[in-house]
Parts: C-alpha cells; sequence; structure tokens
C-alpha cells in the first residue's frame, strides 16, 4: 500500500471513528426508547362510592379517561346497570374501580364486572383497594366458613379479556396467605400504603425522634422491612381472664413520637391499648397509621379530637382513602389525615 492509499485508509478510518462516536450515543438513546414501556391509555369505570377516588386517580395522568355507569335498580330493587359507550371500549386498556364496602352492593358491581371484558376489551384490571373479608380467612371449627376464600374464587371467574387474565389490584391484604386463594385465572397484583407514611414521616419536624410500633407480631411481619429506617417497637396482645392486654415485646418509646403501624382498623381497640402502654413508657406523642380504615358503626368517633385530653391521646391518625364511606365521614376530622391511593392507582393502572 503506497502513502497515498495509506493516508486515505486513515482518513476514512478517522471518519468512520468520529461518525461512530456522534451516533452511538444517539442510536443507544433510540434503542432504550424502543424497549421503553410506552404508556396505554386506560379507559376508568367506577362504583357510584368510588368517585371521588376516581376523579383523583384520572387527574394524575392525561392517559386516564373516565366512564360512566348507569347505576339503576328495577322496581324489586335489583340491578338495572348500563355501561355507557360499550362500543368505545373496543380494543381500549379498561380499568375497574370497586369498593365492596357492603354486600349489598358486591352483587352489581361483579356484574360490571364480569361484564366489560367481554366488550372486546384489550385489557382489563379490577382495582379493589380493601380486600374486605380478609379477615375471614380461618377455619378453627367444622361449619366455618372463609368468605376470604368465597371471594377469591369469585373475582377469579372475571372473564378473560383479549389481553388474557384480569389483573387485580389489592391493598395491603390482611393475610399474606390470601394470594393463594385466587386461581391462575386472575393475576392479583399486591401494593402497599406504606409509601405514602413513609413521605408523610419524612415531613414531620424532628424525624430522628420517630420510632414505629406495631400492635402485634402480624403487623411486625408485614410491615417492618418496608420501614427498617426507623426504630421499632413490637407489642403483642395476651389474655388474662376475658380482657385482652398488650404489651411491650421489644423496644423503647421514651421520648419518641411513636406511630403505631398497622393494616387495617374496626374498633380501634387495640390501637387505644397500644396507645396506653406507649404512654406509660414513656413516648411523647403517639400518632396512627392504618392503610383500611373500616370503623363499622361510627367507631372513628372515639379517636376525634373534641378536648385537650383526646388530643394527647392520638397526635395524627392517617389513613388511605381505600374505604371510601369512610373518608367522607371524617372530613375535616382532627386527628383524622388522608393520603390519598391515587398515585399509585394510577401507576398500577400502567404495569
Amino acid at each position: 500500500m503506497d502513502f497515498r492509499s495509506c493516508t486515505l485508509y486513515l482518513s476514512n478510518l478517522v471518519f468512520i471513528f468520529a461518525v461512530a462516536a456522534i451516533w452511538s450515543p444517539l442510536c443507544r438513546e433510540m434503542i432504550e426508547e424502543m424497549e421503553r414501556p410506552k404508556k396505554k391509555q386506560v379507559f376508568l369505570f367506577y362504583c357510584e362510592e368510588a368517585e371521588e377516588l376516581a376523579r383523583k386517580i384520572a387527574a394524575q395522568s392525561d392517559l386516564i379517561r373516565l366512564q360512566s355507569i348507569n347505576w339503576r335498580s328495577f322496581d324489586d330493587g335489583f340491578p338495572n346497570l348500563f355501561i355507557k359507550n360499550a362500543h368505545d371500549i373496543r380494543g381500549q386498556h379498561v380499568a375497574f374501580l370497586a369498593s365492596f364496602s357492603s354486600t349489598a352492593v358486591i352483587f352489581e358491581q361483579l356484574s360490571v364486572i364480569y361484564a366489560l371484558p367481554m366488550l372486546f376489551a384489550a385489557s382489563f384490571a379490577v382495582v379493589l383497594p380493601f380486600f374486605p373479608t380478609g379477615s375471614f380467612e380461618r377455619i378453627e371449627e367444622e361449619g366455618d366458613v372463609a368468605t376470604a376464600f368465597t371471594l377469591a374464587r369469585m373475582l377469579s371467574n372475571t372473564p378473560i379479556s383479549r389481553g388474557g387474565p384480569t389483573s387485580l389490584v389489592i391493598y395491603d391484604i390482611h393475610a399474606l396467605q390470601e394470594r393463594f386463594y385466587f386461581s391462575d385465572t386472575i393475576l392479583p397484583l399486591f401494593e402497599t400504603g406504606i409509601p405514602l407514611l413513609k413521605q408523610r414521616l419524612h415531613q414531620l419536624p424532628e424525624t430522628e425522634k420517630i420510632v414505629v410500633a406495631f400492635p402485634d407480631d402480624g403487623a411486625w411481619k408485614r410491615f417492618h422491612k418496608l420501614l427498617d429506617q426507623f426504630p421499632m417497637v413490637i407489642c403483642n396482645k395476651v389474655r388474662e381472664g376475658d380482657k385482652r392486654i398488650v404489651r411491650i415485646k421489644e423496644g423503647n418509646p421514651s421520648g419518641c413520637h411513636v406511630v403505631i403501624v398497622d393494616d387495617l382498623v374496626q374498633s380501634g381497640g387495640t390501637l387505644i391499648e397500644c396507645q396506653k402502654v406507649l404512654a406509660s413508657h414513656g413516648a411523647a406523642k403517639v400518632s396512627a397509621y392504618v392503610t383500611h380504615a373500616v370503623f363499622p358503626m361510627q367507631s372513628w368517633d372515639r379517636f376525634v379530637h373534641k378536648s385537650e385530653d383526646l388530643e394527647k391521646v392520638f397526635t395524627h391518625f392517617w389513613i388511605t382513602d381505600s374505604c371510601m364511606n369512610t373518608v367522607k365521614a371524617i372530613s375535616n376530622k382532627p386527628p383524622f389525615e388522608v393520603l390519598s391511593l391515587a398515585g399509585s392507582i394510577a401507576d398500577a393502572l400502567q404495569i
């Protein structure tokens, strides 16, 4: 190879390397963009009591479009339901926001849940933030009915859509083994409200003095890995005659702002007993967090600040909007503060 040819060869080689240096990052970005999952437009239907939460979810993304259903009844009380613009959801990603707050509303919502994926939806997801029968999963003697298993079977019979099995989004299900109650015809996605609590705790003053407390070993097993950046107190419940006594099993609450964490609350008796023992061991302040504020028969009222004495009991009481009727009832009633699941649900609908 003569000098001129060699020079030309080297010039071409330099040019190739220069082009490669410019285009390589661009090509890499193009490949990464192609590999990145594209966000989908979701048509979101909802039951009547979930309308406020549905609107909050839709406000999180322009890709979520609210759709409506006529929740009518015949004269005999049975549902007379109509899905509006049914033709428009063909080939679309569809979701339904449910709330099984009572047995009276489950049948009508299951009717819609069974109907939507059969309208040629590209995919279908059910969001049931609170799985209400979750605490009724034990069979301790012959004759006990595990209604958690029954409801799981009913949801598992949801017809498949064009895209395959239905996705089912549930937050902080009460018993972790209940994930195995669902059959292979449905894809349960288990989420948690704990990130909302962590975000709120980091907004408080003197975060270094925050201690997380669990009312029993079950709550600790469920949540301790999600809150391991905080010191912890573990309580347990023991029976003394007809009474349940809460005692501190591990940890020191003295001088700290202690936040009791659990998945749900019913009457609130355990939380109150837990607060008493924490205060007696020197806790400076006690607050509480539950994902699901069930509060039957307005039992939330025992926590409302009506006097200075009650203000000293629970400084904050954080809940999510998984139980929509409770949220409406405790609006603007200290110490309650609602941490909305809307953003988390909007993200889950993109999975």
